[in-house]
C-alpha cells in the first residue's frame, strides 16, 4: 500500500463507497478540499485506490472528513495510516485545533489518536415550503465571517465564500443562513444567529426559496437546544447522530451560535 494525493479521478470511486454507507456527500466538497488544502486530501492505493481521506485548513483550525475504506479491506490499517498522514499535514500547516465528526464505530480509532468528544451533531430532515423569492445579491463576506467566528472561534472565510458562491444566502441583522443544492434536494447551512428569534426567521425565509416539498437536510449541534425547538416546530425530524470531536487546543466553541454546519458533517 502507498499513499498518494487525492485526484479528481478518485471522486466517483469515493462516492460509490460513500453511497454504500448511506453517506450524503457532494462532489463540490472534494473540489474545495483539493483547491484549498491539497496536501490533506489523500488516497491509499493497493493496485487500485481502496481508501480515501480529505482534510481542510481554515485559519487556526482544520477538519478531517470523509475517511473511508473499502468494506472488504477494513481492519488492515488503511484508515489509521491515512488519518495519521492527514493529521500530520494539518499540524505542519500550523493548525492548532483539528475537528471531525465520528460514527460510534469510528470513535475508538479517533480516541486512540487523541481526539475527545465536545458535542454531538444531529441530522434533521424536513421539506421546503416554497412560494418565496429566491435570495439574491452579494452579502459582505466580513459580516458572515464575524457571525460564524462567534460560534467556531476561527476565521473560516474560505468555506463561507465557497458556500455563498454556490448557494442561496439569506441574511438578517444578527444572523445568516445558506440554502445549498444537495443531491436531489437542498442542505440548509451554515446557519448562524445570535438568538432564536433571528434563527427562526432565517429558517422561514430559507425554506420558502426552493420549490414546495423539496427535501431539506441539515446537521445541527446537539447542544443548541434552540435549533432543535425551531426545527421540531417546523416539522423537521431527527434522523441520525454523529459525535463531534476535536484534538489540540480547546476551541472557543459556542454551540448556541451555531444552528447548522456548512457541510453535511464532513468539513465543518
Amino acid at each position: 500500500m502507498y499513499i498518494r494525493p487525492f485526484s479528481p479521478g478518485d471522486v466517483p470511486a469515493f462516492l460509490a463507497l460513500a453511497a454504500a454507507e448511506g453517506w450524503v456527500s457532494d462532489p463540490w466538497e472534494f473540489s474545495f478540499g483539493m483547491d484549498t488544502f491539497p496536501r490533506g486530501c489523500l488516497a491509499a492505493e493497493d493496485g487500485t485506490a481502496v481508501a480515501f481521506v480529505t482534510a481542510v485548513r481554515y485559519t487556526l483550525s482544520g477538519w478531517i472528513g470523509n475517511l473511508i475504506v473499502a468494506k472488504d479491506l477494513r481492519g488492515r490499517g488503511y484508515g489509521s495510516r491515512l488519518m495519521g498522514r492527514a493529521l500530520e499535514e494539518l499540524l505542519a500547516a500550523g493548525v492548532k485545533t483539528v475537528w471531525l465528526t465520528a460514527s460510534e464505530q469510528g470513535r475508538p480509532l479517533y480516541e486512540k489518536m487523541g481526539f475527545r468528544e465536545i458535542d454531538s451533531v444531529v441530522r434533521w430532515r424536513g421539506t421546503a415550503t416554497g412560494g418565496g423569492e429566491r435570495a439574491g445579491g452579494a452579502v459582505p463576506l466580513n459580516e458572515l465571517v464575524a457571525l460564524d467566528r462567534a460560534g467556531w472561534g476561527d476565521d473560516r472565510s474560505g468555506i463561507l465564500a465557497a458556500v455563498a458562491a454556490r448557494g442561496m444566502m439569506i441574511c438578517e441583522q444578527g444572523g445568516f443562513m445558506a440554502m445549498q443544492p444537495c443531491g436531489g434536494g437542498f442542505q440548509a447551512g451554515p446557519w448562524a444567529a445570535g438568538d432564536e428569534g433571528v434563527a427562526e426567521g432565517l429558517l422561514d425565509r430559507a425554506r420558502s426559496c426552493p420549490g414546495r416539498g423539496e427535501q431539506v437536510l441539515l446537521d445541527v449541534p446537539a447542544r443548541n437546544g434552540g435549533a432543535a425547538r425551531i426545527l421540531t416546530g417546523a416539522g423537521f425530524t431527527a434522523i441520525g447522530r454523529t459525535v463531534l470531536m476535536y484534538r489540540g487546543a480547546p476551541p472557543a466553541y459556542v454551540p448556541d451560535r451555531i444552528f447548522a454546519l456548512a457541510t453535511m458533517g464532513s468539513i465543518g
